[in-house]
């Protein structure tokens, strides 16, 4: 390869990594503490921040303009200003040079539409920063402190209790670990802990990492707890009264848990309960509330299957599903009673679906219609909850606290640093001006692993540091081949260029065969290991491919650059030749 081939390759390699680097300099680095707070609570939590802002933005601008005041509008109005300027355009009418809260709020037609507004810009810069979060490398819990459960599904019972459902065990055992992953993710984020992380291991486990404090025995009792789907009537009258009284008093009817400030608002017998779908993260996001009977209509535990069709005539996406002989009673009579009415499908105390019903049911073959196709399998995933009801056990739980997390990233950080830097003291000692390009080498060796580390979104943990400070060793190791071939060619009096050329040639081989089978290594830990292994495993396994990029071309491109450039005629490697 040409000279100016392997700068061309090194800047566009360089320049890939610091973009894959960016999320993760800018969330450790630029975004204040506070953001990221916010940023690590869960998706309700983002909501009701966004909307209470919005709420209080809007309550200090119209105040201001009751008082008539002339100063400029606050930093925070920025969208207000810039949808406001659209509307003085659209009108025909001069843009204000100054803002004040009068002539801003002069440009909509409602304080609904201010408060939308403020909430999406709130919102939208939150999700930007939990964006930006989800991009960067993660700290595992032996460095940020949090708790690991591991819970196995008991899928052979689900199947026992279903196996007259049941056509293919394979498929069902699938979805039944789907729902039950999906049901512990709801659970979680319901409660407003930081963001999990929930994967599954093997056929029948699941593996949960919440980071950051957590109460332990509150979390056992969200995860293990059994979520029952029921079927409860909609009280429509009690519901427009509520929403009439909400729209009025937003900021007085719940407390910091939405829990009802004044229960009175609703009868004896019902309950109030919040709607919810699903957003583009795949979790629950309310978007409103409905006053539901508090008697249940109908046990999801006799639904006895799902799917999802289109109507044959308009094409709609329908959701199907079947109940048992006594649940077929129960419905049937419940239909009849309530045409016209409207019938909330509950799970986990979240409203998935409210259909209305249109006429008397009594076959046992229920038909849901009225939305689109995502719609439609999120509801089909909501019925299976009830008959794929999956027992859930505690295998292991381990609690990291904060200030053990810490101390480690302290001593993870130390033992890297003090590793790197006596590395490089060794390399300009030993071998003189030629150790220049190998710190050269180590340094960028380290940035391509952070960033590959975070483009593979990857978890970083005191194994995998351990894996960095490995791969120090080994690529100075491949320096070191080079550097003695080099001197090999010098002690045959051979000039700067064929010595350089010679001694990269000579060790290339040498370089590649170490390092494939230590990347061979590297995989099958990989693949047989697990947890802390695989952290290992991984960083080995990126610091072994650009130890190998840095030692033959970051390293000869400078010895390149001494040459060309800098005009050198000897080679500086070594105190006994000259």
């Amino acid at each position: 390869m040409s000279k100016r081939s392997r700068l061309v390759l090194i800047l566009v390699v360089l320049a890939t990594c610091f973009a894959f680097l960016w999320p993760s300099v800018k969330w450790y680095f630029v975004t204040p503490k506070e953001d990221q707070a916010l940023a690590l609570g869960s998706r309700e939590k983002i909501k009701d921040y966004a909307r209470n802002m919005a709420v209080a933005d809007l309550k200090a601008l119209m105040a201001d303009a009751r008082a008539e005041k002339t100063d400029p509008v606050d930093s925070r109005y920025a969208a207000l200003e810039k949808e406001a300027a659209k509307t003085y355009k659209a009108l025909k009418e001069s843009v204000p040079p100054v803002w004040t809260a009068a002539n801003l709020l002069h440009a909509f037609s409602s304080e609904a539409d201010v408060q939308t507004i403020l909430e999406d810009n709130y919102r939208s810069r939150i999700l930007g920063i939990k964006n930006t979060q989800a991009n960067a490398v993660k700290l595992g819990l032996d460095l940020s402190g949090g708790m690991s459960i591991i819970i196995k599904a008991d899928l052979d019972a689900a199947a026992a209790s279903q196996k007259e459902a049941i056509s293919d065990l394979a498929t069902f055992k699938t979805e039944a670990m789907a729902q039950a992953m999906d049901t512990l993710n709801s659970r979680i984020d319901k409660f407003g802990l930081s963001e999990p992380v929930i994967r599954q291991q093997g056929e029948d486990r699941i593996y949960i990492e919440i980071p950051g404090a957590a109460d332990s025995e509150r979390i056992n009792s969200l995860i293990m707890g059994k979520g029952m789907l029921a079927f409860h009537m909609v009280d429509d009258e009690a519901s427009s009264a509520f929403l009439q009284y909400y729209s009025e008093h937003p900021t007085s009817t719940f407390d910091a848990e939405y829990n009802l400030l004044d229960p009175s608002l609703i009868p004896a017998d019902d309950m109030l309960l919040g709607t919810y779908v699903k957003d583009a993260y795949g979790l629950d996001e309310r978007t409103g509330f409905l006053v539901v009977k508090k008697e249940t209509g109908l046990e999801g535990k006799h639904i006895q299957g799902a799917t999802t069709t289109r109507n044959n005539i308009s094409g709609q996406p329908e959701v199907n599903f079947e109940l048992d002989s006594e649940g077929t009673k129960i419905f049937a009579e419940l239909t009849a009673n309530n045409v016209g009415q409207r019938m909330a499908i509950v799970s986990d105390d979240k409203i998935k679906s409210y259909p209305t019903i249109n006429e008397s049911i009594p076959g046992g073959q229920v038909r849901i219609s009225g939305f689109n196709s995502e719609e439609a399998e999120n509801i089909k995933a909501v019925l299976r909850t009830a008959w794929l009801s999956v027992p859930l056990t505690l295998e292991n739980q381990q609690v990291i606290g904060a200030s053990m997390g810490a101390e480690s990233i302290q001593q993870g950080l130390w033992a890297l640093v003090v590793g790197l830097a006596a590395v490089l003291v060794f390399m300009l000692l030993y071998y003189r001006g030629a150790g220049f390009n190998a710190c050269v080498a180590q340094v960028l060796n380290l940035f391509i692993l952070f960033s590959v580390l975070s483009a593979l979104n990857l978890t970083l943990t005191l194994p995998s540091i351990a894996g960095m400070i490995l791969t120090i060793g080994m690529a100075v190791d491949a320096n070191v081949v080079i550097f003695e071939r080099i001197k090999d060619e010098l002690r045959l009096n051979k000039g700067r260029v064929a010595s350089i050329s010679a001694g990269f040639d000579h060790a290339f081989w040498a370089i590649m065969d170490s390092n494939i089978t230590t990347f061979i290594a590297a995989v099958f830990l990989s693949q047989l290991g697990t947890g802390s292994i695989r952290g290992f495993a991984y960083s080995l396994a990126i610091g072994v491919v650009s130890s190998v990029f840095t030692a033959l071309f970051v390293s000869r491109l400078i010895f390149d650059f001494d040459t060309d450039v800098m005009k050198r005629k000897n080679v500086s490697i070594s105190w006994r030749i000259k």
